[in-house]
């Protein structure tokens, strides 16, 4: 799981795909123990969206780049 953009940009675009999927389920996991109130760390919600968010950016970049 790579947390620095310079990380991110290193990826294919194969990972950054898989990587935003992970997260994205990530994130849905979260919320449903928070509605279950089985989370104990509220914090990570907040980890797993700029997580992302990294991604997403990264994507982004490499699109105004290209072209």
């Amino acid at each position: 799981m790579p947390d620095k953009k310079k990380d991110l940009s290193r990826l294919s675009a194969d990972e950054l795909a898989a990587e935003m999927t992970e997260a994205k389920e990530e994130l849905l996991d979260l919320r449903f123990q928070l509605a279950t109130r089985q989370l104990k760390d509220v914090s990570t919600i907040k980890r797993s969206r700029r997580r992302i968010a990294r991604a997403t950016a990264a994507v982004a970049e490499r699109e105004n780049k290209s072209g």
